[in-house]
């Protein structure tokens, strides 16, 4: 028999299951939250839990907040349970779970009780999750997207914003009016340099409605750069029961993740902040080299091993790493083309923490599906990739493993299995992938004139060789036999 999760079943939490440390009615908001997803509450959520769990910075509570219309699906449930959340961790030595009560409110999907919530005085960091996507950047220039329709509809409608940036920008008006000091805003997307990205993207759009606000904007608010780390699948009904039937608790809406986390943060918030560094956040002065460890090598590495495991039908990312071809591809390409673009960083061995990351994805506790890593290749690639096959580019070196891995994506994008079984692909930009990998069959370099993903890299003639011969072997011969080929070091020879 399970317990329905909410504020009453906290007294009697089945044996087992860790409760909140506090008592929730002593928290107050100090941080707003934009989408309220499940890394969220596995990660940030989490370690406020057991900050407060210390007895400290009770008045730093989360208050969770959405633009979409999932937002409102996600407010309905956690709403419905007091917006508490059973976190499992999936340790393949033993699972444990804990209730975590750090978020006590959840705003409505309505951009005026956003707006409103934004402007009080007791929230000091508002927190974005809003995917890697969703930062209306330019993937030609780099810069600001402000011909994007949402943005456009934005400028048209000033006083009725619909993006999170337009309404970050409301907020800060209001406050700007009322003499109150403006909120930090903290980005916990995978971004490189995800701060300096929230902060051209807020000052784009606020420089296109408000010049005089957009210069206090740029010279009061801080945007600190982040970086986050906590593998976390999608909740299915596959969590819903282990919750329900190992735990003996009914949750809506568990989340299901890895054991590791890690948050390395600049220390740059001007309107104070919680004492994270007491539960495990690293606080440094330039949190760039850590980032850019963890986005080449964990993200591009959940991308190396994504499309191979796709076209071969496997569903499972431990599974994926039970494959010999697609684990040893991994490791080569990581030890031969992505960690040699790293600088040192002090007190980290590289070597070191690609093993960790090869331990994690091999995790089959954690259940985390290759069709997740698949997900949104169109805005991933210019993010995980990309930046790495630059740098190679620039330096003459070798691109082998690269331009497989887009081979790779392309091929997957042709949208069926080396068994010839259909792939559905999870991007909103899936029509014009496919029709591109479709042409790329014949000739390859269209895949590559995809100018808003590639920019000039595309035109580049030593990636456009690399990638043609790839792409010609994974039709030719398969994946098993491309991935083999490349492993020998006879890819393209």
């Amino acid at each position: 028999m399970s317990i329905r999760l909410n504020d009453s079943a906290l007294a009697a939490l089945p044996a087992g299951v860790n409760g909140p440390g506090y008592a929730r009615a002593s928290l107050s908001a100090g941080i707003l939250h934009i989408g309220v997803g499940n890394f969220h509450r596995a990660h940030q959520a989490v370690y406020l839990d057991r900050l407060f769990a210390m007895g400290l910075d009770h008045d730093w509570a989360i208050i969770g907040a959405g633009v979409k219309p999932y937002d409102a699906a996600m407010r309905e449930k956690l709403v419905a349970q007091d917006c508490l959340t059973t976190v499992v961790e999936l340790d393949p030595k033993g699972l444990n779970a804990r209730v975590t009560g750090a978020m006590i409110d959840f705003l409505a999907v309505d951009p005026e009780a956003l707006i409103e919530a934004l402007a009080r005085p007791e929230i000091r960091i508002v927190s974005l999750t809003v995917t890697e996507g969703g930062y209306f950047v330019d993937a030609r220039t780099g810069g600001f997207d402000r011909s994007h329709p949402e943005i456009l509809a934005d400028i048209a409608n000033p006083g009725a914003p619909r993006t999170v940036f337009g309404l970050l920008i409301a907020g800060l008006r209001r406050r700007r009016a009322a003499g109150v000091a403006p909120f930090t805003v903290m980005s916990c997307d995978n971004l490189p340099e995800n701060g300096a990205v929230t902060r051209r993207t807020v000052l784009g759009l606020a420089e296109a409605l408000d010049a005089d606000l957009a210069s206090w904007i740029a010279t009061t608010v801080a945007f600190p750069n982040g970086m986050v780390d906590c593998i976390t699948p999608a909740t299915s009904d596959r969590e819903r029961a282990l919750v329900k039937e190992q735990f003996g608790l009914d949750d809506a809406v568990p989340v299901a993740c890895e054991p590791f986390r890690q948050w390395v943060l600049e220390d740059h918030f001007p309107s104070g902040r919680p004492a994270l560094e007491k539960v495990g956040v690293e606080f440094v002065e330039d949190v760039a080299l850590y980032e850019l460890m963890k986005l080449r090598i964990l993200n591009g590495g959940h991308a190396a091993i994504a499309y191979p495991a796709g076209l071969l039908g496997i569903h499972y990312v431990h599974d994926a790493m039970a494959h010999p071809l697609i684990r040893a591809y991994l490791h080569k390409l990581e030890t031969e083309e992505i960690i040699p673009t790293l600088a040192p960083i002090r007190g980290v061995n590289f070597a070191d923490y690609l093993t960790l990351i090869e331990d994690r994805f091999s995790n089959a506790a954690v259940g985390d599906t290759i069709p997740r890593l698949c997900l949104d290749g169109s805005n991933r690639q210019p993010k995980f990739i990309l930046p790495t096959l630059s740098d190679r580019l620039f330096g003459a070196k070798s691109i082998t493993g690269l331009a497989l891995e887009l081979a790779l994506w392309c091929r997957y994008c042709a949208a069926t299995t080396d068994a010839g079984e259909v792939i559905r692909i999870a991007d909103e930009r899936a029509d014009s992938l496919t029709a591109a990998a479709m042409a790329a069959r014949e000739k390859p370099s269209a895949f590559l004139a995809q100018h808003d993903i590639f920019g000039r890299l595309g035109e580049d003639t030593r990636l456009q060789g690399a990638f043609a011969a790839a792409l010609s072997s994974l039709w030719h011969k398969g994946t098993e036999a491309t991935l083999e080929a490349y492993i020998a070091g006879t890819l393209g020879a």
